[in-house]
C-alpha cells in the first residue's frame, strides 16, 4: 500500500479533509475556482497530460532526484542512519518545481495567458517563473519587502527568468502579506489570469493539486528506499510551512509502519509573534480562504510570525496537515532558530551539502530522534540547497567555523 486508499476520499467534494480546508472566496471567484477545479479533474488522469508532465519531470526538472545515505553524519551523530531525499538537487534547487510545472501546464490547458503567485523564500517564485518561461506565459509574484531583502538572489533569478517581481509593502512584509496582495492581483484579472499556490493550502483545489503534484518526492524515495536497503524508513521527516513538501513526501507512506515528523519553526522562542509554529500552538481558524490551524490574535485575526526559514513563516498550515494531526497519524513538533543553524553547519561540513534554512530545521529534528532511537533509519526530506540563504547565513551566523564539528 502506498497512501492512495487512505487518501482517495480526502478531500470531499467540498474540498474538506475532515474539519479543515473547504473554500472561503468572494462570490466572483466561485465560478473561476470551479472552473480550475473541473479542469484538473479533467486531466488528473489524461494519458496525454500525465505523458508531458512524466516527459518534463525526467528530461528538464532531472528526476528522480536521489536518496542519499548520510554515512558521516549518521556515524558522528551516534544514532539510527539518516538518508536525505535530494529535493535540493531538483531543477531550480527545490522541490516547487514539482507543482509549478503541473500548475502551469494546467494553466496552459486552460487557456490562460499569465500565472500569478505569491512567494516567501523565493523558491516558489523562481519554480514559477521557470515554468511560465518553459511555457511562454507571463509571470507575475508578489513578495513582501522584508523577504526581497532576505533572498535576494532568488529576486535576481525570477527577473532573470522574466518575472515581475511585485513588492509588498504592508504589513509585516513577509508571505501572509504576499499571498494577500497576489490574491486581489488575481481578483483583478481572473478571466485571463490564474493563480497558482505555492503550497498544499489556500482555497479548494489547491491542496488537493499541490498534494497530487508533489507525491512524485515519496513515490520516489518509497521505492528507492526499499531498494537500497530492503526495508522501509522507520521514520520519515519533514519540515512544515505551509506544508508542500512534507505532503508529498508522507502521502505515499500514509498506510506504511512508518513514523511520519513534521517539523515546525520555534524560531526564537514560545512566544507569539517569536514562532511560527502553528501546528503546536495554534487553534482553528480561517485564512486565505480555507480553514485550518492558526496561529490567531485575541481578535482572531492572523498573528505576526517568525523563522529565520522565509518559506516557513506562515500563521496557517495545510488543511491536510490539520486532519493528519487530530488523527494522530502526524507527529508535528518544533526546531528553534539555534537547533536549526547547528544542523545546517554540520551538513555542510561533514557531507559536503549546503542546505536550504527550511531544509535544516527537518535534519535537526532527525539528529535528536536519531539518537533517541540509537538504531534504525531516519529518511529526510531534503527540500532545497542553501545557495539563496548564503547572503542571510553569513552576515547573521557567520561560516561556523567556530563551531566545526
Amino acid at each position: 500500500m502506498n497512501g492512495q486508499d487512505r487518501q482517495r476520499n480526502m478531500p470531499d467534494e467540498a474540498g474538506f479533509f475532515g474539519a479543515y480546508g473547504g473554500k472561503f472566496i468572494p462570490p466572483e471567484l466561485e465560478k473561476p475556482f470551479a472552473e480550475i477545479t473541473e479542469a484538473y479533474h479533467r486531466i488528473e488522469n489524461d494519458a496525454t497530460f500525465i505523458a508531458e508532465l512524466r516527459y518534463i519531470r525526467k528530461h528538464f526538472q532531472g528526476r528522480p532526484t536521489p536518496v542519499y545515505h548520510a554515512r558521516t553524519l549518521s556515524l558522528r551523530n551516534g544514532g539510527a542512519q539518516i538518508y536525505l531525499k535530494r529535493e535540493d538537487l531538483n531543477h531550480t534547487g527545490a522541490h516547487k518545481l514539482n507543482h509549478c510545472m503541473g500548475e502551469v501546464l494546467l494553466a496552459k490547458y486552460m487557456g490562460k495567458k499569465r500565472v500569478i503567485a505569491e512567494t516567501g523564500a523565493g523558491q516558489h517564485g523562481v519554480a514559477l517563473a521557470t515554468a511560465a518561461a518553459y511555457f511562454g506565459l507571463e509571470c507575475e509574484i508578489h513578495m513582501g519587502e522584508v523577504d526581497i531583502v532576505k533572498q535576494a538572489p532568488n529576486v535576481s533569478r525570477m527577473q532573470l527568468l522574466g518575472a515581475k517581481v511585485v513588492p509588498v509593502t504592508h504589513g509585516l512584509k513577509t508571505l501572509k502579506e504576499a499571498v494577500d496582495s497576489a490574491f486581489e492581483a488575481y481578483l483583478a484579472d481572473y478571466e485571463n489570469s490564474i493563480y497558482c499556490i505555492g503550497s498544499v493550502v489556500g482555497p479548494h483545489p489547491f491542496p488537493l493539486m499541490v498534494r497530487d503534484f508533489q507525491r512524485v518526492v515519496g513515490i520516489e524515495a518509497r521505492e528507492q528506499f526499499h531498494e537500497m536497503t530492503g526495508n522501509l524508513p522507520d521514520v520519515v521527516c519533514a519540515c512544515v510551512g505551509g506544508g508542500s513538501n512534507a505532503m508529498g513526501i508522507f502521502a505515499p507512506f500514509l498506510d506504511d509502519p512508518c513514523e511520519l515528523i513534521g517539523v515546525e519553526p520555534l524560531g526564537r522562542g514560545d512566544k507569539l509573534g517569536e514562532h511560527a509554529a502553528t501546528m503546536t500552538y495554534g487553534h482553528e481558524g480561517i485564512i486565505h480562504g480555507f480553514k485550518c490551524y492558526l496561529l490567531q490574535n485575541e481578535d482572531g485575526s492572523p498573528a505576526p510570525v517568525y523563522s529565520c526559514a522565509s518559506g516557513l513563516d506562515y500563521p496557517g498550515v495545510g488543511p491536510e496537515h490539520c486532519h493528519l494531526k487530530d488523527t494522530g497519524r502526524v507527529e508535528y513538533v518544533t526546531c528553534s532558530d539555534d537547533e536549526c543553524k547547528d544542523a545546517l553547519f554540520k551538513l555542510c561540513r561533514l557531507e559536503g551539502i549546503i542546505p536550504a534554512i527550511e531544509s535544516a530545521h527537518a535534519l535537526a529534528y532527525a539528529m535528536v530522534k536519531a539518537r533517541e532511537m540509537q538504531t534504525g533509519s531516519i529518511l529526510v526530506n531534503l527540500s532545497g540547497r542553501g545557495d539563496k540563504d548564503l547572503d542571510y547565513v553569513l552576515e547573521h551566523w557567520g561560516t561556523g567555523s567556530e563551531d566545526q564539528a
